[in-house]
């Protein structure tokens, strides 16, 4: 790479994820934001939506997204981002990363494909790609619970509890995103039927034909951001080579890191981590495993993605300063 910024557009930036892409490309050493489109809040200046900005930036929301750039971030709507794509021309240059649900099990538009973008499954395919599908954020935290057992063939049955914070939910009102209902509140959601496990399934079928099946109850927490996992999955292996096989298998990858002690969401929010942690009891595996829903479920891995097809080191721009307390 050249010292010449990478020119970058946002293309839905008033919501959660969104802004928090926003967030990280201004702070980007090698990034230039040349504009943020919103529909909702067209002409409106970024900072007075995105409120914690003030000071950081002059731009406006847009309506406009034809600027040539080289990377265009896609934070629509779930279902969106496929009409999008077929419905608008871009120019030859531009790369784009979806961070919607609409590519992530091979979907084509506009004669464009899409690689999956989870870099500790196929870093050296994004390196080569012109268009990424940003992973789910459950996806996100389950898949590098499980990736070194599928890789090592290790995988039967897994059950699989996660909990999230309510920016999972999205920004728009629902009665389950209510302060009323969050507070001093848990509840599942989704039981076994979750979205999320189409791409989990994909991914863990490639390194592990049959495997077999990810059963999994997602849990609506009273948090605003992060999500914690447990797999649950039978092992004969003793902890020992089961923690070296982790330790191993993400031993050059920047942001998952295999910890010897207990992990929590605190220790993730506002990075671009993942911390897992494993115990053995009776022959049964637990895998937990923490990670920052906007981040390394969203914008962070976006931005990550956006580092390996650009050629730039992997973790530009994401060495984020956490929340411990």
């Amino acid at each position: 790479m050249t010292d010449k910024k990478i020119r970058v557009g946002v293309v839905g930036g008033a919501g959660y994820t969104g802004g928090e892409t926003v967030r990280v490309l201004l702070r980007h050493p090698h990034v230039e934001l040349v504009f943020v489109q919103s529909r909702s809040q067209q002409g409106k200046p970024v900072a007075a939506i995105h409120t914690d900005l003030a000071g950081e930036t002059s731009l406006t929301f847009t309506e406009d997204y034809t600027a040539p750039v080289d990377v265009l971030y896609l934070c629509l709507s779930h279902g969106e981002s496929q009409s999008f794509v077929e419905q608008n021309n871009f120019h030859s240059i531009t790369r784009l990363i979806d961070l919607g649900n609409d590519f992530r099990l091979g979907a084509t538009a506009a004669g464009r494909t899409f690689v999956y973008g989870l870099p500790e499954y196929q870093r050296e395919a994004i390196r080569n790609a012109k268009n990424i599908a940003n992973p789910g954020c459950f996806a996100t935290t389950i898949q590098l619970g499980l990736l070194p057992l599928a890789k090592a063939g290790h995988l039967t049955s897994v059950c699989t509890t996660g909990i999230t914070g309510s920016t999972g939910a999205g920004q728009k009102l629902q009665e389950t995103s209510h302060f009323s209902w969050r507070a001093n509140n848990v509840a599942a959601y989704k039981t076994l039927t979750h979205q999320h496990l189409g791409e989990i399934h994909q991914t863990l079928n490639a390194l592990q034909p049959g495997f077999g099946h990810v059963h999994f109850v997602p849990w609506r927490g009273d948090f605003t951001r992060g999500i914690f996992v447990t797999s649950l999955v039978p092992c004969s292996l003793p902890k020992e080579k089961i923690v070296t096989l982790y330790k191993d298998f993400y031993n050059s990858h920047p942001f998952t890191h295999v910890m010897d002690s207990m992990v929590d969401i605190k220790q993730v929010v506002n990075t671009n981590k993942c911390l897992i942690h494993l115990e053995v009891v009776n022959g049964m595996l637990a895998i937990h495993s923490v990670t920052d829903n906007l981040l390394k479920g969203a914008a962070g891995q976006a931005v990550q993605n956006m580092n390996l097809m650009m050629g730039l080191e992997e973790s530009a721009g994401l060495h984020l300063k956490g929340t411990a307390y």
